[in-house]
């Protein structure tokens, strides 16, 4: 039975509606949350205010807006920052401080290009994995700002 010309415009639009769902569920993958979670204490108001703050560029890197709670990426996943992670405990791992906030470099998660560093002392904690491709340093700067609001319980490196 031949098809009739409305018949035919139907399926040609329908499979127009097809294939831009399928785009847009591609592009939802593979976007600015691809492969990430948010943490569990993603929805606390330091988080929310954090995420909110986070400038924009960081590092030398536009920031990509993130739907997930508590996150915030720069660049194509090359410096992400996740609020709300369990906060970490006193550890071998090293630790420094940047104006007035401790930092734990997770040597468990860390490779030679992947640096992960913990906010230490503070409650939420927060996460930030740098790719190596940023300008780290002027980062941390930026990062503490925004952590430095939180109020400190305890330290990794002794105070003065």
């Amino acid at each position: 039975m031949p098809l009739t010309r409305r018949t035919r415009l139907v399926l040609t639009a329908g499979a127009g509606l097809l294939a831009v769902g399928a785009a847009l569920a591609v592009h939802t993958l593979t976007g600015a949350d691809a492969g990430l979670q948010p943490a569990k204490a993603s929805g606390a108001p330091h988080c929310r205010h954090i995420t909110d703050t986070a400038p924009t560029p960081l590092g030398g890197l536009p920031r990509r807006d993130s739907r997930l709670a508590g996150v915030v990426v720069w660049g194509q996943q090359d410096i992400i920052l996740r609020c709300g992670v369990t906060p970490p405990h006193l550890t071998p791992d090293p630790c420094f401080s940047v104006d007035g906030v401790d930092w734990i470099i997770d040597r468990a998660q860390s490779t030679g290009t992947r640096k992960v560093i913990v906010s230490y002392g503070r409650t939420p904690a927060t996460q930030v994995v740098f790719d190596g491709r940023g300008h780290t340093d002027a980062a941390l700067v930026d990062l503490s700002k925004l952590i430095a609001p939180i109020r400190q319980t305890s330290h990794c490196i002794p105070s003065r």
